[in-house]
């Protein structure tokens, strides 16, 4: 078999967890108005493009900055917590961003889908599991994230508001979780443990 289901699974679990599209979506139904499968495309289109450069660059970047997979994943697990915490604690960084006149549908896109946690994880899973089972698990989550931020407008007024908050929160502290697992990670290569 060409992709282990049981590493697939894992990458696919980790990374949409970290996307977390229910964070998204009461910033992109204010966005969208009524436009909700034009800008889903839109703005995953635009995490999909950063996700997939990093997936096939990231090791060379760090190879070229003299960063080791170590530091890496401490780096990307203190900023993945600090998101992670964000979210859990409510906080709406990127709704100041949104009314300061940033471009909103590629906010969503980048950071709220790909940002530095998803960043930081693809690039590990990449070294970790192989690029193909990490282009997979992307995919899937980019088209699962597309499918809910589509649908989004149905998502708020069947479950309401607050449970959308609600599931983001719990997200956020899954997020948190990986993001210790990571840097526990880190401090034991660096270490050598």
């Amino acid at each position: 078999m060409l992709i282990d289901v049981g590493e697939f699974a894992k990458a696919f679990a980790t990374l949409f967890v970290i996307m977390d599209p229910f964070a998204s979506i009461p910033i992109f139904l204010k966005v969208a108005r009524g436009r909700e499968v034009r800008g889903a495309t839109q703005a995953v289109l635009i995490a999909a493009i950063v996700l997939f450069a990093f997936l096939f660059f990231g090791h060379a970047l760090l190879k070229a900055f003299h960063i080791t997979l170590s530091s890496f994943k401490v780096a990307g697990g203190l900023t993945l917590g600090t998101l992670g915490v964000e979210l859990v604690l409510g906080m709406e960084v990127a709704e100041e961003e949104v009314r300061h006149g940033h471009p909103a549908l590629t906010l969503i896109g980048t950071p709220m889908l790909t940002g530095p946690g998803v960043i930081t994880m693809t690039v590990v899973l990449t070294k970790e599991s192989g690029a193909l089972v990490t282009a997979c698990a992307a995919l899937c989550s980019l088209a699962l994230s597309w499918l809910l931020l589509a649908i989004s407008g149905l998502l708020s007024r069947v479950m309401g508001r607050n449970a959308v908050e609600i599931t983001s929160r719990v997200m956020g502290l899954l997020v948190t979780a990986t993001a210790v697992e990571m840097v526990v990670s880190g401090l034991r290569g660096m270490l050598g443990v």
